[in-house]
């Protein structure tokens, strides 16, 4: 950005020589200096919207022959692209090293379940970064902790609008939400929407946006979606552009082109408030796609979840005219997620304060338009790992400009082959080598952080009652989801037909010594249902596939609770036709623990699938 640090040249020549005058007379030419060199003093603001399973052929500007995208193809031709930029093959990883600059292992984000989507508390988001500078706020999915200290309040952003977990109708999310008039999280307090979620995610970073252009205050907007992540719903009309289609691409697509509309709106409300030329404005998505392949796939093999480029390879634009990112350029460089921090650090001229020795490297060279950068080639490293303790080589790419390393084995020249058809790796020992061994040394450090479980805490005076749900059991296949709640997984679920003990746990940690109230739940608090009553189904929405809350709440013959804390049954307690919730209060050091009520059937046990804890004067 040549023609950027050239104004901030001049500016700060001006500023020396009127601290060195006093004369009152420059001031009234400093707006003239500005405007003569298209330049804001302000800090630039940020808007990054992220989507969720959207691969990189899913968008029409990359060749897709179906789907209407015509609003992020207008920002593509306007914007500087990547082309070579990757993620990780699914979502939470890919949010994780997007905001923290950090490996998503280091992170302690390697799933998206099991306690493995919360990041570490001592990483610094991007958030925490912008804070002292500006306005932050997020929109939409956060999948990266829905208790203290993880949330995004926690983590930097003063304004939330968000749903839980990993999409409208997983398990941490507000009971019986869909896609349409759902609840959401607005800075901690439950509020009704009316309409899409995507449309309602959009809509509340417009209110944001205004506010702070009002009042000219730098801002920092992370519109992270949940869409086109399934379940598939969207408005009819989106659905009904891809009539030809199969109905689940005709969602997926509907979904996406529904995003398509928004992006178009946001641009429009930025450009209408006269603050498009000084704010950097980043469309990208978290892995890739989950239903576009069999359509479009830009050539590529695999998708969401594969180490194979079309699992981790997304779109990366960036629209920023001030410093001559309006106009389509494409860079063929390979970077990563954990670019993005240091890269939008020295855009935004927020200093590091916290010293973050970042895994990234800053682009922000690299995107000049004036400036030719020599770029030495490096390796990176993606990953899907699914799993409760991360193994060596599952699920990996070692990628370099020219070579992939696919789990260690398999080597493919991505240049000559970019559908990655051809194995090369035993006429080419020697690049073989030299990939592992760089994997090697990535691993060994790395690996050393695995065993620092993420830990909800208790009684933490900014979260004094804290809610936790079977999303993030530890040890056990937890129900993710309100369908599983509702059909009553691991105990009707033929996987876990024979199961007869809970082997899950939260890890928790407690903040202070003292008695806790822990109340064990098979609904969650707001449905106020007893333990052992089914539900009827709920009311389905337009799409492909119906709705979670569809499935009807099947009745289980609970009798007992008990509280299972660090291994040991504490107490039990009858569970009667009306109890709704099962009360349990126990002296906790301060501390880590393992907390795992369950509750007692003529199988064995089942965890308690919800529990609310909180601290007693």
């Amino acid at each position: 950005m040549g023609t950027f640090n050239f104004q901030i040249n001049h500016l700060n020549q001006f500023m020396q020589f009127y601290q060195k005058t006093k004369s009152p007379g420059l001031i009234s030419c400093l707006g003239l200096l500005i405007s003569s060199l298209g330049f804001s003093a302000e800090r630039p603001n940020v808007v990054i919207v992220i989507t969720d399973d959207q691969g990189y052929g899913d968008l029409a500007c990359h060749g897709n022959p179906v789907i209407k995208t015509p609003h992020i193809d207008k920002l593509y031709s306007e914007s500087t692209v990547l082309t070579d930029y990757h993620v990780a093959p699914t979502c939470s990883p890919t949010r994780a090293a997007l905001l923290s600059g950090h490996w998503t292992n280091r992170t302690g984000v390697w799933h998206t379940i099991m306690g493995r989507s919360m990041i570490r508390e001592n990483e610094i988001t991007l958030g925490q970064h912008f804070a002292n500078h500006y306005a932050t706020a997020m929109f939409g999915k956060w999948h990266l902790g829905d208790n203290y200290p993880y949330r995004p309040e926690d983590r930097g952003f003063e304004e939330v609008y968000r749903h839980g977990g990993g999409g409208v109708g997983q398990t941490p999310d507000l009971w019986d939400n869909s896609y349409f008039d759902g609840n959401y999280f607005h800075n901690g307090e439950i509020v009704p929407a009316r309409g899409f979620c995507t449309d309602v995610f959009f809509s509340k970073a417009h209110d944001f946006i205004k506010e702070k252009a009002a009042i000219k205050e730098p801002f920092f907007a992370y519109i992270s979606l949940n869409a086109p992540h399934g379940p598939l719903h969207c408005p009819q009309k989106y659905m009904d552009l891809y009539k030809d289609q199969k109905p689940n691409v005709a969602a997926f697509f509907g979904m996406i082109s529904n995003i398509d509309t928004n992006v178009g709106a946001t641009r429009k409300l930025i450009a209408d408030l006269g603050i498009s030329d000084n704010t950097i404005f980043i469309f990208t998505t978290d892995n890739g796609t989950a239903g576009g392949d069999k359509v479009f796939n830009a050539g590529m093999r695999g998708k969401k979840g594969s180490p194979y480029d079309g699992g981790h390879r997304v779109p990366m634009f960036i629209h920023w005219p001030n410093a001559g990112l309006n106009q389509h350029r494409e860079i063929d460089t390979l970077c990563h997620a954990v670019d993005v921090v240091p890269t939008l650090l020295k855009a935004g001229k927020v200093p590091n304060s916290a010293g973050v020795k970042f895994d990234g490297t800053s682009l922000f060279d690299l995107l000049d338009p004036n400036t030719d950068v020599e770029w030495a080639d490096r390796f990176l490293v993606t990953d899907s790992q699914r799993v409760v303790d991360p193994i060596k080589w599952k699920s990996s790419s070692v990628m370099s400009t020219q070579y992939r390393l696919i789990n260690g084995k398999e080597l493919y020249n991505i240049k000559a082959d970019p559908g990655q058809k051809k194995d090369i790796a035993k006429k080419n020992p020697e690049q073989v080598a030299k990939m592992r061994d760089f994997y090697d040394k990535w691993w060994a450090d790395i690996s050393p952080s695995f065993s620092q479980t993420t830990e909800i805490y208790l009684g933490h005076p900014n979260d004094p009652v804290s809610t936790l749900t079977a999303h993030d059991w530890l040890n056990a296949s937890p129900p993710w989801n309100q369908g599983h709640i509702r059909r009553g997984d691991a105990y009707n679920n033929k996987k876990h037909a024979n199961q007869r003990k809970h082997n899950g746990h939260w890890a928790v940690k407690v903040v202070t010594d003292g008695t806790y109230e822990i109340s064990a739940l098979r609904w969650p608090a707001e449905a106020n249902h007893p333990i052992n009553a089914g539900l009827p189904a709920g009311k389905n929405v337009p799409g492909s596939t119906k709705a979670f809350r569809t499935n009807v709440g099947q009745a289980l013959p609970i009798t007992q609770a008990t509280l299972r804390l660090n291994g040991k049954d504490i107490e039990t307690k009858p569970v009667t036709n009306k109890s709704t919730s099962i009360t349990f209060t126990a002296k906790l050091t301060k501390g880590s623990h393992r907390l795992a009520p369950v509750f007692l059937h003529e199988k064995g046990e089942v965890g308690a699938y919800y529990v609310v804890v909180k601290k007693l004067p």
